[in-house]
This record gives structure tokens, C-alpha cells and sequence, in this order.
């Protein structure tokens, strides 16, 4: 059954290659400044070393400052969702928004790779993150996705999303993350 850990090297092979389906599709390019874009540019030629993939998995730990890998603002945790050795997605819960977050990213952001897509994996991913963003002291969590990304809202609006506005080609949704 799938649920999300904290990054884990047991399933460093199948990352590799969920790595490989993002980059097969147009991510880690110099404009790619999401999570997956900044872990293939840093780390894309050289994770499949354990020793370098342990260093990896270190700084995703890390909550925030300059050594985390993307050197948040803010604390986020980054989680990973897998079906035992298989990686499927991952997922980051930012703590707390500045201007920035609140205009553009959110509290949760999330990716699953592209061989596990329409399968219900970022719905149930998200379901299960709410109830933890709830433990971070976030509720409702503001979840963003591109005007475009017809399939990443219906998983917002699957988990109780509620459109607020577009901005910038940006669809902000309020999720509550407390359930009665």
C-alpha cells in the first residue's frame, strides 16, 4: 500500500529512474525551478553513487536554511510517497507562507513521475499530507497549480479545494487540512 516517508535510500533505483521519466519529458532545464528541476540539475549526473545520493538525501531533510536543497525561506518538510521499494511521487509542505509562497507556490506542492500518473496517487498523496500539514500548524493550506494543469486540479478540488483566484496563470486554491 502507498504512503509517504521521509526520503529513504531503499529506493535510490527506482528514484533514478522516476528521475530519468521527468527529464525523458522536459525537466531539470535552466528554467525548471521546481523541486525536481533544481534535484536534476544539482544531482542528475552524479546520484546513482550512494555516497552522493546519502549527501542527497541529507540536505531534502533539512527543513530549511542554505544548506537545504532548494534554501527555502521558509521550513518545509519533503516527503516521499512509495510503494515499498518503488518511488511514486514526492510532496513538500511548507511551513509557513511569505509573499512570495502566497502568490505563487503555497503550502503543498507535489509531483508524481510520469509512469504512476492517473493511477489516484497525488489524491491520495495529498489526502494523506493534509492531516500532517494540520500537525505544522497549517490549516487551510493554500494549494497552487497552472491554469493549464487540468489533472492537478481536480486533485485540489478532490481534497476539499476551494478556488479563491487566478493569478499570473496561477489557480490558488484554500484546502482545509482540520476535518470535523
Amino acid at each position: 500500500m502507498p504512503q509517504l516517508i521521509l526520503p529513504d535510500a531503499r529506493v535510490h533505483a527506482s528514484y533514478l529512474a522516476a528521475m530519468e521519466e521527468f527529464r525523458a519529458e522536459g525537466r531539470g532545464g535552466p528554467d525548471d525551478d521546481s523541486s525536481v528541476g533544481v534535484s536534476l540539475r544539482e544531482y542528475g549526473l552524479t546520484w546513482h553513487d550512494p555516497g552522493v545520493f546519502a549527501e542527497y538525501l541529507g540536505r531534502l531533510r533539512l527543513t530549511h536554511g542554505p544548506r537545504s536543497l532548494l534554501q527555502y525561506d521558509v521550513e518545509c518538510t519533503t516527503l516521499w510517497y512509495v510503494d515499498g521499494d518503488a518511488y511514486l511521487g514526492r510532496l513538500a509542505i511548507r511551513h509557513r507562507l511569505t509573499s512570495y509562497w502566497l502568490e505563487l507556490g503555497g503550502h503543498i506542492g507535489y509531483d508524481i513521475r510520469p509512469t504512476a500518473r492517473r493511477r489516484g496517487h497525488a489524491t491520495a498523496m495529498l489526502r494523506e499530507a493534509l492531516p500532517l500539514a494540520a500537525r505544522l500548524g497549517v490549516d487551510p493550506a493554500l494549494i497552487t497549480c497552472d491554469t493549464g494543469n487540468a489533472a492537478s486540479r481536480k486533485v485540489i478540488e478532490a481534497c476539499g479545494g476551494v478556488l479563491e483566484d487566478e493569478r499570473g496563470g496561477v489557480l490558488r486554491f484554500w484546502v482545509p487540512t482540520c476535518r470535523p
